[in-house]
């Protein structure tokens, strides 16, 4: 983990930084653009908003990371158990690697286990949160609304309470206000107009690897522009397109080896 890295609760100050950060961390994940900054603002104006528990990871001054907790219901016909739920989970995404996301988690899954909460229930990246002790909603008997169970659907019980807990998992109703476009394009003016990325049709989830644009290439190794960084990146041999100054990219970032491009794609939105 970083040095010097603070893990606080959220102040009135840090709330456009904070948003400005989520925003970065899922821009262009799962579709074009992102709605992580709207969905924190629902979450602060949520009745169901638990800030007690929620975090921000701070570095040198700066916002670097964020997690909020809300209440959330086990549903077992008319036998209603209160768990919590988290979301969104960022970090700046320069700083990718550094556990920030790590100790956000390892300190909020402690607060709330100090808190009395039976256990947390989540729908999040099954690649994930297994490290933190989270498991299938499936092995404890717990379903979405409509009774479907899938390995993005996880459980981390935190007490013995948790073990006559059963039933479909309600989260915050809040949630749904983030499918209001006109609401987040309102919002997102507030912020830097960053590019909007299309992979593919559908849902993109570009996780563990990342977008970005070729700024020059040099025999084998190409410099990668991610943000506000330059990145170098072998090519792959057997890539069927070979990138060029201005090619967007899929590349895997090594934060402590090489770095390689695995993909290059058209950008369908120009």
């Amino acid at each position: 983990m970083i040095k010097n890295l603070i893990i606080r609760e959220e102040k009135p100050e840090d709330y456009y930084n904070t948003e400005l950060m989520a925003m970065r961390s899922f821009w262009n994940k799962y579709y074009p653009g992102a709605s992580e900054h709207y969905l924190i603002r629902i979450v602060r104006e949520s009745e169901d908003y638990i800030p007690e528990i929620s975090r921000v990871a701070e570095l040198d001054g700066k916002i670097v990371g964020a997690v909020f907790y809300t209440r959330a219901w086990i549903v077992d016909g008319d036998t209603r158990h209160e768990v919590v739920t988290f979301g969104p989970l960022a970090v700046e995404p320069t700083l990718e690697g550094n556990d920030i996301g790590g100790a956000l988690m390892r300190e909020t899954i402690r607060l709330t286990k100090e808190a009395g909460f039976a256990g947390i229930a989540l729908m999040g990246e099954p690649y994930y949160y297994p490290r933190f002790g989270f498991e299938r909603g499936a092995k404890y008997g717990i379903t979405d609304p409509e009774g479907n169970t899938f390995d993005a659907l996880m459980i981390l019980p935190l007490n013995d309470d948790f073990s006559n807990i059963k039933g479909k998992l309600y989260e915050s109703p809040d949630f749904e206000k983030v499918e209001d476009e006109q609401a987040l394009e309102e919002i997102s003016k507030q912020f830097p107009a960053y590019r909007k990325v299309k992979v593919q049709e559908g849902f993109m989830q570009i996780f563990e690897k990342h977008l970005g644009v070729v700024e020059s290439v040099d025999g084998d190794i190409c410099q990668v522009r991610y943000w506000e960084f330059l990145i170098p990146a072998r090519i792959l041999s057997d890539l069927s397109q070979k990138p060029i100054a201005g090619s967007d990219v899929i590349f895997e970032w090594n934060h402590k080896g090489e770095s390689r491009i695995i993909k290059v794609f058209k950008n369908l939105l120009e």
